[in-house]
């Protein structure tokens, strides 16, 4: 069997919707899976056994451009990715459905209508798989597989599942036991104050590496590098390197952004700080948990004014940490 799996974004839902990746091999070992991908996120998917070859699309740049006559010049790229058996549209977005119906196959499979924030791109799909939009990010796209393929995956097999990103990076990690520590996101509200991260560093008196996305968080590392001797900004990473990284840690302390969730795939212990996004996007597991302030959350609606990520007490993410380390309280 040939499968094209369809999710171009974001970089956490992606890391999430890997995790299929194994179970579809258990039941169809000699299954040839194709994963079709936002270009900027290739990175990601690399040097993962299970997937024979990754697609792109740059439609970042169309949405930059905003010309039309490019949107369909790289959206019909994908009739010429070839013939599949199924195609399974994991993200449930109009531009990932429009790709999905330009793929050749004789079955494409989707979430239903009232299943997906953007309820037209169900119109494009032969089947079609209802799961309420708030539940559990991970379990949705498990359940989407499941039926697609006719398959069992339980609970227990999403908890212990086998790491699933992959790294060459010829990083030279740091020697001693380290923490990462993930001080940036999308959205300023959904960031913990760069001071309590300051505090949790020198609470647990562990070396902690500060990883970045932009020149922002870049200054906010310097910034707590210079005010504890515990902490180092990394070197800015491709995200090989950032999986290389992340995959030696002894523990990740993050916003919910999407190298946070690198851990989880890489069974490295967590502890991932919710504000203004639901928890549900997280699979909590004895070594990957979430701490969340008491924000009432519309999953179809999220409020970006909604500080409440700073409300989360030290204490409870260092009571935590230390648990997940080994540590005596």
């Amino acid at each position: 069997m040939k499968i094209a799996i369809v999710k171009l974004s974001s970089l956490g839902d992606i890391v999430h919707s890997m995790v299929i990746l194994q179970f579809i091999k258990k039941y169809y070992p000699d299954s040839v899976i194709d994963w079709i991908v936002e270009k900027r996120f290739k990175g990601i998917l690399e040097n993962n056994p299970h997937i024979n070859k990754i697609h792109t699309v740059n439609l970042n740049m169309i949405k930059r451009s905003k010309s039309l006559k490019l949107l369909f010049t790289e959206v019909s790229k994908a009739s010429k990715f070839g013939q599949y058996d199924l195609v399974i549209d994991m993200q449930g977005l109009i531009k990932s459905a429009i790709i999905t119906k330009f793929i050749s196959s004789g079955k494409k499979v989707g979430f239903d209508k009232n299943s997906i924030r953007e309820r037209l791109a169900s119109f494009f799909y032969n089947q079609k798989v209802a799961i309420a939009y708030d539940q559990n990010t991970i379990e949705r796209y498990v359940k989407l597989i499941s039926e697609a393929l006719k398959i069992k995956i339980t609970k227990d097999d999403i908890t212990n599942k086998q790491l699933y990103l992959f790294s060459k990076s010829k990083f030279l990690i740091p020697q001693t036991p380290y923490i990462v520590l993930v001080v940036g996101s999308t959205w300023p509200s959904r960031n913990y104050p760069k001071e309590k991260f300051l505090q949790i560093a020198n609470a647990l008196n562990k070396s902690c590496m500060v990883v970045w996305g932009s020149e922002q968080e870049k200054e906010k590392a310097e910034w707590m590098s210079g005010e504890s001797n515990y902490i180092q900004v990394m070197p800015k990473l491709s995200l090989d390197d950032l999986k290389c990284v992340i995959g030696h840690a002894s523990l990740l302390i993050g916003n919910d952004t999407g190298p946070s969730h690198i851990a989880w795939a890489s069974n490295i212990p967590s502890i991932i700080l919710f504000g203004p996004t639901p928890i549900e996007r997280s699979f909590q597991t004895p070594i990957n948990t979430v701490l969340s302030s008491n924000s009432k959350i519309n999953h179809y609606k999220l409020n970006k004014n909604d500080f409440s990520i700073k409300e989360i007490k030290v204490s409870d993410v260092v009571k935590i940490a230390k648990e997940l380390l080994g540590l005596s309280l």
